[in-house]
């Protein structure tokens, strides 16, 4: 079993910034991809920035220039650093996981935290 724990978050003025971190902890073999989603009230789920099984970093295009993913690959963590949030920046941030898991057969499995809010107030 693979659990993600995520931190961060909050109710921030827009201008501000706020930083995320997520933990992946369990039986892990290896991360293929590593991220965060976000999903804003009435709307679907929706990239943010991940890390590629290739070690690349994708963002959306409404983050480029304000937000940095990161990681510490021995910690099996990243980090979302947010600047200059705009409320259109709320809603329901998810960490993502593609994870190798231990044993006999080494499949990969998809796992999601459970959610942090970021409420960006105008």
């Amino acid at each position: 079993q693979v659990q993600l724990v995520e931190s961060g978050g909050g109710l921030v003025q827009a201008g501000g910034s706020l930083s995320l971190s997520c933990t992946a902890s369990g039986s892990i073999f290896s991360i293929n991809g590593m991220g965060w989603y976000r999903q804003a009230p009435g709307k679907q789920r929706e990239l943010v920035a991940v890390f590629t099984s290739g070690g690349s970093t994708n963002y959306a295009d409404s983050v480029k220039g304000r937000f940095t993913i990161s990681r510490d690959i021995a910690k099996n963590t990243v980090y979302l650093l947010m600047n200059s949030l705009k409320p259109e920046d709320t809603g329901v941030y998810y960490c993502n996981a593609d994870v190798v898991v231990v044993g006999p057969r080494l499949l990969q499995y998809s796992y999601w935290g459970q959610g942090t809010q970021v409420t960006v107030s105008s």
